[in-house]
């Protein structure tokens, strides 16, 4: 398989990171979706990343679609969205909840860094959305005992929420104070513990 994509982003980063942890060999090229759109574009018409080439050509071009496919290849006992319910579902939420959020910090770089004239609006939607999901993901962490959100294992949820947070922490310095939020500081710092986020990790780098 082939990962296209920077592991700045964090919907690239949680595939890499999940392919790392499934040992399932794969050749990383980390290109830009700016700087090298005319390398993604005959892979991804959308030129979006990541991008995710199969062993027989097929291409994926969504991440969540990624991990679901990922999941398919390993054991069941081994799968990091939980198989059995109510777990899977609360996982895929808090998941969405994660990458929403990411959308939402990924709009707001645009709409500060990228247009000549900045809409106070949409400006303060996104900041106004990034707080209330920060919000219920720290509700929700902070009713879990568990090592990690759904159990003794890590898991998607996992990986989409730390990966997340390391983004929004670089993209918009001061943005955010993980103080506010103890439970997800926590989580966080465990998270970029690990060896394998330490591994299938670049610092941020904003788009020419």
């Amino acid at each position: 398989m082939i990962l296209i994509g920077q592991y700045d982003s964090p919907f690239v980063r949680r595939v890499g990171i999940a392919l790392t942890l499934y040992s399932l060999p794969f050749e990383h090229r980390p290109w830009s979706a700016f700087g090298d759109a005319d390398k993604i574009r005959p892979y991804n018409p959308l030129t979006r990343v990541p991008t995710l080439v199969l062993d027989n050509g097929e291409v994926l071009i969504e991440s969540h679609l990624m991990l679901d496919y990922l999941d398919s290849l390993v054991p069941s006992d081994r799968r990091m969205f939980p198989t059995d319910e109510p777990a899977r579902h609360q996982a895929l939420k808090i998941s969405a909840l994660a990458t929403g959020l990411g959308d939402k910090a990924v709009s707001l770089f645009y709409e500060t860094r990228l247009h000549d004239k900045v809409s106070d609006l949409w400006a303060g939607r996104c900041r106004t959305q990034i707080g209330a999901v920060l919000a219920v993901l720290e509700a929700d962490r902070q009713g879990r005992t568990t090592p990690y959100w759904f159990g003794d294992r890590i898991g998607h949820a996992d990986i989409a929420v730390a990966a997340v947070l390391r983004f929004i922490g670089e993209a918009h310095p001061g943005l955010v104070s993980l103080a506010t939020f103890p439970s997800l500081k926590a989580h966080s710092a465990r998270m970029e513990a690990l060896p394998v986020f330490q591994a299938v990790s670049q610092p941020f780098i904003a788009p020419a």
